[in-house]
């Protein structure tokens, strides 16, 4: 826990043909061995990732890819695994040897600049060759960074080091905030963290933690609580709090036990705007009112974990959108960074927060799903929307509500009404295995 999540890191990718020396590369700028060197081509096979404090930008991790060049059944996976690496890269970096430029380099520089990914080239083995002045001309006409480096012997790493922090995407030094922004300093945020049986023995989960170190880094102040002791909790309180913020498995007990006059949300819709584009996935859950019973729907989980009994993406969602649709969809689940090349099959692709993943990489997967035509929502998102309380959850959002709104009257639909949060005495385990009523579909 006292390192920095990965998540949080700027996520630097070092592409290039095979031998070119992207792992002495690595090796040099960590100052430790973490690739294996070797004048054998392809001894790269999976990416290896490599976390470090480049100061003054910060935390970063390095990701160290197989050759783009690499041949055979074998190769061919290799170069797909490399391309997964694209989805999350920050910045790219080009590694070639001089007078070797060819139209693998140019097609790895034009995937990173299709995806506006800024691109640095180094040029490495300066001193077996130099890069041509044609080459170099080029570069500076299309504004290109480059640096020549003899890796092994530490040539170059000054330069290259500079053209890393010259780079660096601007929003990644001003990241955005989780929540301090909505609950802003000498306020307070109350935190409601079931301990249920996903809750892991002894820690808290991924985004509760960064929720408040979010809030501490602001000067804000917060109040964790189980479901059960909200209610007792914000009596207790002199004034009330400028947020109430669940998680989503408890939105119904949070939502009863919350004033109306105090904004509400959830962990994940949090990380929906935190990590994506919370607007895309707002008009993303309207694709709900439009699924039919045989429609399939893709379920995307950004980290791999053991699903337990009741698990949220792989039960209990499915079970509340097969009641809301009336009938049997077709889920599918993925993990991790697997993602279909073909997502045109889907009716809708429901999301985790994407706790675990840069920005970055949850964007590139949104702008997959803009291309192929397939909405995109997220798990709190899905939630609120089925139980009835999704205005109420949109509530510390006022330009996606509005948008929320526009939407539904662009497809000639009423937003539904907000569930008036009036006192419910059920146990929260009741709620949770209540399953919402298939509605009328709005017309």
């Amino acid at each position: 826990m006292r390192s920095t999540p990965k998540s949080f890191r700027l996520h630097i990718g070092l592409f290039g043909r095979r031998n070119v020396g992207k792992s002495s590369i690595l090796n040099a700028i960590t100052r430790q061995n973490v690739s294996i060197v070797s004048d054998v081509a392809g001894t790269t096979t999976d990416p290896v990732e490599k976390p470090m404090e480049l100061l003054p930008l910060g935390p970063v991790l390095f990701i160290d890819t197989a050759g783009i060049d690499d041949v055979g059944a074998l190769g061919q996976m290799r170069v797909e695994k490399t391309r997964q690496t694209f989805d999350r890269t920050d910045l790219g970096v080009i590694i070639a040897v001089a007078g070797e430029w060819s139209e693998f380099e140019d097609k790895i520089i034009a995937e990173l600049r299709a995806r506006e990914i800024p691109v640095i080239v180094v040029f490495n083995k300066t001193d077996l060759a130099e890069p041509g002045a044609e080459m170099l001309s080029r570069l500076q006409n299309e504004k290109t960074a480059y640096v020549r480096t003899v890796a092994p012997e530490g040539v170059g790493l000054a330069d290259f080091r500079q053209a890393l922090l010259d780079a660096a995407p601007a929003d990644f030094i001003a990241n955005p905030t989780i929540l301090s922004d909505l609950v802003g300093p000498g306020e307070l945020a109350v935190l409601v963290v079931p301990i249920d049986k996903e809750a892991p023995k002894g820690r808290l989960i991924v985004p509760q933690v960064q929720a408040i170190r979010d809030l501490l880094d602001a000067d804000s102040y917060c109040m964790v609580v189980k479901e059960r002791e909200l209610r007792d909790a914000l009596e207790r309180l002199k004034r009330p709090p400028k947020l109430v913020v669940t998680d989503s498995q408890a939105f119904l007990k949070a939502s009863a036990d919350t004033p109306c006059d105090v904004p509400l949300t959830s962990f994940s819709i949090l990380f929906s705007r935190f990590k994506g584009d919370l607007t895309e996935q707002v008009r993303g859950v309207l694709a709900i009112d439009d699924l039919r019973p045989g429609d399939r729907v893709l379920i995307a989980e950004a980290c791999s974990h053991h699903p337990i009994a009741e698990d949220i993406g792989r039960v209990k969602i499915p079970r509340w959108l097969r009641q809301y649709v009336g009938g049997e969809l077709d889920f599918q689940t993925v993990q991790g960074h697997d993602f279909p090349a073909d997502l045109s099959g889907y009716k809708l692709i429901v999301h985790c927060g994407a706790c675990m993943w840069n920005r970055r990489e949850m964007l590139s997967r949104m702008l997959r799903c803009r291309q192929a035509g397939v909405p995109i929502t997220n798990y709190g998102l899905v939630i609120a929307f089925s139980l009835g309380i999704f205005e109420r959850a949109l509530e510390p959002f006022p330009a996606a509500l509005e948008e929320y709104r526009l939407a539904c009257e662009a497809r000639g639909k009423a937003a539904p009404p907000r569930r008036a949060a009036s006192v419910m005495e059920k146990p929260v385990d009741m709620l949770l295995e209540e399953a919402p009523q298939k509605r009328t579909r709005r017309t």
